[in-house]
This record gives C-alpha cells, sequence and structure tokens, in this order.
C-alpha cells in the first residue's frame, strides 16, 4: 500500500493526470456486508472463509474519552455515527459518566473520588486511575490502537490520561492521543496543570496532537464560551472520526491498519489541518481551496516544512474526480520536508453536498512548540481557576 501511495504522491507533485480521473462514484468499492450480498448466490467455501477471516483479522480500534471533555467527544462521535470503534467513556464524576453514550465506561477511583469527580486536581485524576488500573486494562484490551482524548488543565482528563496511555502502550496497542489546550480565560493555574500534563502524556504516546483552544477560538472570536466549548468538541470528534475512517470505510484509495501504523508509530508530536471548500466553489477550484485552508489552519501550531510524515484524508461528493484528490496530496508533499512519507485515502460520502471537499491533514515528526503560561494568562486572570467538569 505505502509503495502505491508514494507512486501516486510523487505523480501528482510531477504534475501528470492519471487515467481513470473521472467521477469516483462511478467506481465505489462495496463493504464487506455489501460484498457478501452480492456474492452469496455463488459464494463458494473459499469465499466464505475469506470474508470470515476478513471480518476476524479488522482491527480493533478504541477511543477513550477521558474526563467531562474527554466524554463530550464521545458523545459527538456516536452522534457521528462512527462505526467499527468502541467508545469507552472514563470519568471520576459518576452523573456525568452516567449520561456518556459509550459502549463501555469506567467509574475511576471508586474509593478515593466516591463519585464526585476530582475536583480539578490532576493528581487526584491520577491517583483515581492508579487505583482502576485493572479495570482500565480490561475495557482496552485485545486493542490494535487506542485514542485517547481529553481536556488537559482539569484533573481527571490531566491525572488519567497519561496512565491510560501507559497501559494502552504496554499492551501494545497504536497509542494516539487527540487533546487540547484550555482557553486564556481558564486561568494560569490551568494551563500550568495542562503543560504539566501534556509531558507526561507524550512519553506514552506514539502520536500526540495538541489543539489550542485560544487558536480554536481565533476561527470564530465573538463565539459565547459554552458555544466555543462545543467548538472544541466538534473538532476533537471531527479529528477521531477522519483517522479512523480512513480504514474502516471503503473508498477509491483505501488505506489499511498498516498503512496507519506506519505513519502514526513514533511519530511523536503532530499537528492536524481541517479543510473544507464551500458549494459555491468552482470545480476546478475547490481542490487548491481545501488544502489551502487546511494547510493554513490556526490548528496547525507548529512549523509545518520540517514534517517528515503526513496521512491525508480526502472526502467528496459523487462528482469528485482522482486529479483533484492527488493535486491536494501533491500540495501537502510541496510544504513539507521533501523526504516525507505521504499516505493518503480518498472516498466517497454520499451525503455530502455536491461541490463539496473535505480534507483532514495529518503531519507528523513536526517540533515540539514551546507553549509559555505567561502569553496565556491575561491580566487579572492569573490566580483564578475555574472549575469545569474533568
Amino acid at each position: 500500500m505505502a509503495e502505491n501511495q508514494s507512486s501516486n504522491a510523487a505523480a501528482a507533485s510531477a504534475g501528470s493526470t492519471p487515467r481513470g480521473s473521472e467521477g469516483f462514484a462511478q467506481r465505489r468499492q462495496p463493504t464487506n456486508t455489501q460484498l457478501a450480498n452480492e456474492l452469496s448466490p455463488q459464494m463458494s467455501a473459499d469465499d466464505e472463509e475469506i470474508l470470515k477471516f476478513i471480518e476476524e483479522s479488522k482491527p480493533q480500534i478504541y477511543v477513550v474519552g477521558a474526563g467531562g471533555s474527554g466524554s463530550n467527544t464521545l458523545d459527538r462521535l456516536f452522534e457521528l455515527g462512527l462505526r467499527d470503534v468502541s467508545l469507552i467513556g472514563m470519568n471520576t464524576d459518576a452523573h456525568h459518566l452516567l449520561k456518556v453514550r459509550a459502549n463501555k465506561k469506567v467509574l475511576l477511583g471508586k474509593q478515593i473520588t466516591k463519585g464526585r469527580g476530582a475536583g480539578s486536581n490532576p493528581e487526584v485524576g491520577m491517583n483515581a486511575a492508579k487505583e482502576s488500573a485493572e479495570e482500565i486494562k480490561k475495557s482496552i484490551n485485545n486493542s490494535n490502537m487506542v485514542f485517547i482524548t481529553c481536556g488537559m488543565g482539569g484533573g481527571t482528563g490531566t491525572g488519567s490520561a497519561p496512565i491510560i496511555a501507559e497501559h494502552a502502550k504496554s499492551m501494545g496497542a497504536l497509542t494516539v492521543a487527540i487533546v487540547t489546550l484550555p482557553f486564556s480565560s481558564e486561568g494560569r493555574i490551568r494551563m500550568e496543570n495542562a503543560l504539566q500534563g501534556l509531558e507526561k502524556l507524550r512519553k506514552y504516546t506514539d502520536t500526540l496532537i495538541v489543539i489550542r483552544n485560544d487558536k480554536l477560538l481565533s476561527l470564530a472570536p465573538d463565539l459565547p464560551l459554552n458555544t466555543a466549548f462545543k467548538v472544541c468538541d466538534e473538532v476533537l470528534a471531527g479529528s477521531v472520526k477522519g483517522i479512523v475512517e480512513l480504514i474502516t470505510c471503503s473508498g477509491m484509495m483505501n488505506v489499511d491498519f498498516a498503512d496507519l501504523k506506519t505513519i502514526l508509530s513514533d511519530a511523536g508530536y503532530a499537528v492536524i489541518g481541517l479543510g473544507e471548500a464551500s458549494v459555491d466553489a468552482k470545480s476546478e477550484e475547490r481542490a487548491t481551496i481545501a488544502i489551502e485552508t487546511a494547510l493554513n489552519s490556526p490548528l496547525l501550531d507548529s512549523e509545518i516544512h520540517g514534517a517528515n510524515r503526513a496521512l491525508v484524508n480526502v472526502i467528496g461528493g459523487e462528482d469528485m474526480t482522482l486529479k483533484e484528490a492527488e493535486l491536494i496530496v501533491s500540495e501537502t508533499a510541496k510544504r513539507i520536508h521533501p523526504n516525507a512519507h505521504i499516505i493518503w485515502g480518498a472516498r466517497v460520502e454520499e451525503n455530502l453536498q455536491k461541490a463539496s471537499l473535505k480534507v483532514l491533514v495529518v503531519l507528523g515528526g513536526v517540533k515540539f512548540p514551546k507553549y509559555g503560561v505567561e502569553e496565556r494568562a491575561p491580566e487579572g486572570l492569573e490566580d483564578i481557576d475555574l472549575d469545569i467538569i474533568g
């Protein structure tokens, strides 16, 4: 798969137009269920055995939402209908955990917190996770890949995420964390907690993606605070969904788990960019607009020219062409290290509006930013710690 992807990227960067760049909808690949239905009249014993093997060998992917923010992300993923993954909520707040829609739930630190939360204290969150170590390991047993999502700065997410990641990593799972840093308005103490937690989390993840809420807010600075938090949940959920569906959804350019592992294993710090071309864009311009939006996103919180690996997911309507997808990959290749390993996938989303094009770009191996606490705490907020669930 990697060789095919490299040749596709090379062809795109060379400006060649590949054969078969007509609309993807003409060549859509069937799902396993559709394939079984199509083959059923003439399905042989070998076919049945192969289909059974495909089903049994599917990678086991878990998404762990730690703390209040992480649990909110799970709720959003549930609403988005993410398939072929297990959603696991982990929290010290029993009431909040009860409301979360997830496949599994782990109430952390029953003896320590009595189900009442971590009180915005990361040490309590850490000890709660240690108390529940066996439950955590049981919930992610046999996993091939574990996503951990949370809002750094609170008690449960900040304290438990490194413990969860350590268990996942020790069990051999590809471990990816997608987390947010607090808004400046949440105060200096919360930011300090977040940065300390981030340093611990880095040790136990293959890939760590950090989204600064302040950067996210720059996209819509006049949003009320409650709405801003919902936007953060949306971005976290969209990021997880975009990566997962590269391997769980059939497309015209498929990415398998081995490809994903090649890019995300030991990638270190990574950044993520999301872009979309509006339905008003001319068809010949939408690919350029989508990738430019992604590569110039405020979420790309680091210099990307040194990125040594890239994961690109292109989603379009039935009129999307292979030429457009390869243009997006080519533009990505121009912005990062010349020897970077690029793997990409492209698929049709039937309910996407015609003329729309979405891009998700994950760039790994970039330099870890020096997050400064001082520049984040506006005057008068240095000693304030807002008590936000998590």
